[in-house]
């Protein structure tokens, strides 16, 4: 007997992905510039281990606040997170503002909340 052996054809699917990082907070207050944020991860989102030669595999566009990462490799939305506070670390925002997972698709990027003194109107 002739065992038939099943062959598996993987089909490369290309990978369509969106991650939105909405900045609308800090840009309305003028503590950050989103021009400046966008040019931060054109320079530095790495594609097949290289710096700023995102191709036509890696998009970014900016709207008024936020700005959208389109990718047709795979790309992980830890690597943006990793970015937006190296951005944030390098602009001394990072005691202020923190990055915010709000969907399983986009990031936003809040204040801290900071508690107030409330022991002392106890009394």
């Amino acid at each position: 007997m002739a065992s038939q052996v099943k062959k598996t054809v993987k089909k490369s699917k290309k990978e369509n992905l969106k991650f939105t990082l909405n900045c609308s907070k800090p840009v309305d207050d003028g503590i950050m510039d989103a021009a400046a944020f966008e040019k931060f991860l054109h320079d530095r989102i790495k594609v097949n281990g290289k710096a700023g030669a995102l191709g036509e595999s890696v998009r970014i566009t900016r709207d008024k606040n936020s700005i959208t990462i389109h990718a047709d490799i795979q790309f992980s939305k830890r690597y943006l997170k990793y970015l937006t506070k190296k951005f944030l670390k390098k602009h001394q925002l990072r005691d202020w503002l923190h990055v915010i997972a709000d969907s399983p698709s986009s990031y936003e990027l809040r204040y801290f909340e900071i508690q107030g003194d409330d022991e002392g109107d106890e009394e």
